[in-house]
């Protein structure tokens, strides 16, 4: 979201190819010293409340140098940006002044917590990377009004996460010169070394968007290096922090009322009210530096819905992102080259506990989650996988070790779900590692094994047969990033056997090679940045046969108005059945961010030749993703998307004809009130029209599914909330009638509370709750 465009991209971690490519002498190579930024104790009470005549602000260390990133290279910014940084005995502060020569033009609508379009909205804060590992950081950045946006960044892969979600505080004022932005950070919501006085890695940024979308840090970023949080500058002046010693319990009560059908689509519904719930998420940090988190009987009924996928026409499963709380301590520490870790496999957990920290150079991260299954599981194939009821619910364990080694890492994966009836495990472990030799290479790796029993389910899948099951999966990767090249080469390896149960890994038996080039230049004028690329991929399987070839050729660009382009020509072969089909398509994405109203609209999709997957025959078709975003007041918010698929296919005797038209429809209206309670809408319809006379075997010549969902949300923070909550599910019949599936109406209430189990440092309060303003 806010990584300039020209610095470092986010590391793909795929492979193991070209360790030798870089000369061991490399690894001398030094880079530039970083800035230095001071922050001094607060002489003075600080009130958040967007307005900086508070006496302290005055005596607070300024900042006043900044950059500008995007789409300028590191040049003095073409508005005025200035900082201050202060910290008492509990809290770190920022404040910041943002001159704008036409406030009227200032984009920051009204929206839930992290719902900030970072291409259409004015914001900022700071980055904190608060271990100086220049590894990781947390980012706390606030719009124009005051909407909160907080996310996890990691430089050796993962990227920027916005699931994790923080306490603190923030306030801003749009003035006549620009708008200003205080920030308030409890130490204790950070993850910090035992050490005094502290050193930290800060950034601060400041997102712009008008004909462009500026960028300004406040330290430059050279281009072509493949590192981010490395730049940060140094923080010094951090003393007597507290040592940690703090728990946050959030208990909760929900109570709902359901309505189900009596027994086939179609019946009577009928009441199922379960009664009331309890639970309690709890966090417990012993120190500043680890902390540890359990949650019993979680409820996530207020969690949005996800964005429908069409699955129609595809050869493998689709992920969706989590969004549960208590999976997001610490994400950064799941990602690996391999998705070996997808924590939605954790479909109903009944309990779980977690903890994350780091000693030292060494990051650490354990989960243990009781889940009482209900989801479904994939059953991965070389071409091809296949979805099916888990066979029960299973005891996971996950465990991660990660060593920092200067700007490298090493680390090792673990983890294991054991059936709860015993019929079955997945177990799986291995090292990963990433050596940077020069500030424009990286080379990564993993390699994993598993060990596998299956389930003696049979009427579930074919392959369930109670069989023990061993194999490897093994990648390795090189990318480098100059100021205009940039190339990655990878190769991955995975036997027929391997199984990852408590990841996302839906494909094995394969052996893959992929090569990828690119040239960016940064005319002036209409594009600030285009860049021509060229892809190849080759996989097969383990008897050598092709699986897939691919090659691509395409330009990008990014244009006023916000907007990002770009254009390809692929070509592929593919293997469907026992039969390798050609396809030649178009493929095309347009983004564009046109003004404060209409906050973005954007297409994409192929066109050309396509390949019926379900029934292995060459076709044409198309796929086409439509979403726009409007905002007709500063406090409405209305999201469509429509997608679309479709594939037609000459039969013998009937000619050419639709073979099937997949779509998904959905309208969200959320209308927020302020920065702590909003009311939302979401009407979903997934629907599949088909000709059964064009397919092999017998299908229904129409599905679907339709969802409508209300919610009023109030949040003091993202513990302390209410929720109240309708939703109705209906899916189609065979007489082509949506039938009631079932309708619930829900209340939710949680309240966190904040204890310290060790004196404060020169405290002047008690314990409080942390739904308070001063928390």
């Amino acid at each position: 979201m806010i990584r300039p465009r020209g610095t470092a991209s986010h590391v793909i971690l795929v492979g193991l190819v070209g360790l030798g490519a870089v000369p061991p002498a490399a690894l001398a190579q030094s880079e530039p010293p970083a800035t230095t930024l001071r922050i001094a104790r607060a002489q003075g009470t600080i009130t958040i409340d967007g307005d900086l005549s508070d006496p302290a602000w005055r005596a607070a260390p300024r900042v006043d140098t900044w950059f500008e990133t995007n789409p300028a290279d590191n040049t003095p910014p073409r508005v005025g940006n200035v900082a201050y940084l202060a910290f008492d005995d509990r809290f770190f502060y920022a404040a910041f002044e943002f001159d704008d020569p036409n406030p009227r033009a200032i984009r920051s609508p009204y929206a839930d917590h992290d719902h900030i379009n970072g291409t259409n909205t004015d914001y900022g804060g700071v980055i904190l990377d608060t271990r100086h590992d220049g590894h990781s950081a947390v980012l706390l950045l606030a719009s124009a009004t005051g909407v909160q946006y907080d996310a996890i960044t990691d430089d050796d892969g993962s990227g920027e996460d916005s699931s994790p979600d923080f306490f603190w505080e923030s306030a801003a004022r749009i003035t006549e010169r620009g708008w200003t932005l205080e920030l308030k950070i409890p130490f204790s919501s950070l993850r910090y070394r035992n050490t005094n006085p502290q050193t930290w890695g800060i950034l601060l940024y400041r997102n712009y968007p008008r004909d462009f979308r500026y960028q300004f840090f406040s330290t430059a970023l050279p281009r072509g290096t493949n590192c981010f949080i490395c730049r940060a500058s140094v923080l010094v002046g951090l003393e007597g922090l507290p040592a940690g010693g703090h728990v946050v319990a959030a208990p909760y009560v929900t109570a709902a009322a359901a309505r189900r059908p009596q027994g086939a689509l179609g019946t009577p519904l009928v009441s199922d009210n379960p009664g009331p719930e309890i639970g309690a998420d709890v966090k417990w940090t012993p120190n500043a530096d680890d902390a540890v988190d359990f949650t019993a009987n979680p409820d996530f009924s207020q969690i949005e819905a996800d964005t429908a996928q069409i699955s129609a026409n595809e050869r493998f499963a689709l992920s969706y992102p989590e969004k549960r709380p208590f999976f997001l301590e610490g994400v950064e520490l799941f990602s690996t080259p391999f998705r070996a870790v997808y924590t939605r496999t954790i479909t109903a957990p009944r309990w779980g506990a977690r903890a994350t920290g780091k000693q030292g150079a060494v990051g650490y991260t354990v989960l243990v989650a009781d889940d009482d299954g209900g989801g479904s599981a994939i059953v991965p194939g070389a071409a091809a996988s296949s979805l099916v009821p888990q066979a029960s619910g299973s005891l996971v364990f996950v465990g991660r070790v990660k060593r920092n080694i200067s700007r490298h890492f090493i680390s090792a994966l673990v983890t294991s779900r054991e059936a709860h009836d015993g019929a079955g495990y997945s177990r799986l472990a291995g090292p990963d590692f990433q050596w940077r030799p020069t500030s424009s290479d990286i080379v990564t790796g993993q390699w994993l094994f598993s060990e596998t029993r299956t389930p003696d389910r049979p009427d579930l899948s074919p392959t369930w047969t109670g069989a023990t099951l061993s194999g490897q999966a093994a990648l390795v990767q090189w990318q480098r990033d100059t100021r205009h090249f940039d190339a990655t080469t990878s190769y991955r390896d995975i036997t027929d056997d391997f199984r990852a149960d408590t990841g996302f890994m839906p494909q094995v038996g394969i052996r893959q090679v992929t090569a990828r080039g690119g040239w960016t230049v940064r005319p002036s004028g209409l594009v600030s940045r285009q860049r021509s690329f060229a892809e190849f991929e080759r996989q097969i399987d383990r008897d050598g046969a092709l699986i897939e070839r691919a090659a691509t050729i395409g330009s990008s660009m990014d244009t006023k108005l916000g907007g990002q382009m770009e254009f390809k020509y692929l070509d592929d072969r593919l293997r469907s059945g026992a039969s390798t089909f050609r396809r030649q398509r178009f493929g095309y994405e347009v983004r564009f961010n046109p003004s404060r109203r209409f906050a973005s609209i954007s297409v994409d999709g192929t066109a050309g030749e396509e390949i019926d997957f379900a029934n292995s025959r060459p076709g044409h078709g198309a796929t086409v993703n439509i979403s726009a975003q409007l905002n007709p007041t500063e406090h409405l918010e209305i999201a469509v998307v429509q997608n679309q698929r479709w594939v037609d296919v000459d039969v013998a005797g009937m000619g050419a004809g639709r073979l099937f038209t997949a779509r998904v429809s959905r309208i969200r209206g959320t209308y927020a009130f302020n920065q702590k309670s909003f009311a939302r809408i979401i009407w979903q319809y997934v629907s599949t029209d088909r000709d059964p006379e064009r397919y092999l075997t017998a299908v229904a010549d129409r599905s679907g599914d339709f969802s409508a969902s209300a919610l009023f949300a109030y949040k003091i923070n993202w513990q302390s909330v209410m929720f109240i909550g309708y939703g109705d599910d209906r899916e189609l019949s065979d007489a082509h009638r949506l039938e009631p599936l079932g309708r619930q109406l829900f209340v939710k209430m949680s309240y966190a509370f904040s204890v310290s189990c060790v004196p404060r440092r020169r405290s002047r309060r008690g314990n409080e709750a942390l739904g308070r303003k001063s928390a």
